[in-house]
């Protein structure tokens, strides 16, 4: 297997673990503190938005450890619910919210440059990045 194959397993492994690890933090230790990131014009009890954004990072990490057939489709999903998520790390920077010890502007802004490098981590390692400039419907 070429290395950049190898790198791209890891990747998305790590992403797997990484979202999976996530998921369980806002159902369990940080559920309070994802509570703030919850954009404040969102109709929704932000309980229940953290809740199932839990349970959908759960679900996208298990899909990214074992769907490997499905990848490049499941890191598409994956890419876009960072996408999905990115107005609660807005809505934490506009509003000056204190979580996961962002505590200053600087912080927060720092903060908001690394959801598109979530994004890109999840095309390149999953190889959706071929799939999107394609077009294709099958990998």
């Amino acid at each position: 297997m070429p290395l950049r194959q190898v790198l791209q397993v890891v990747s998305q492994g790590g992403l797997g673990l990484f979202l999976s690890s996530a998921g369980y933090s806002h159902l369990t230790a940080n559920r309070i503190a994802f509570q703030a990131q919850v954009p404040t014009w969102l109709p929704i009890d932000p309980d229940i938005v953290v809740l199932a954004s839990g349970i959908v990072e759960i679900a996208l990490g298990l899909a990214l450890l074992t769907l490997w057939r499905y990848r490049a489709y499941v890191g598409l999903v994956t890419a876009l619910f960072f996408v999905a998520i990115f107005p609660g790390n807005i809505n934490q920077f506009v509003n000056g919210i204190d979580a996961f010890g962002l505590n200053s502007d600087l912080a927060r802004g720092v903060r908001l440059l690394f959801q598109p490098i979530l994004v890109l981590w999840a095309l390149w390692s999953t190889e959706a990045m071929r799939l999107v400039r394609r077009g294709q419907r099958h990998p």
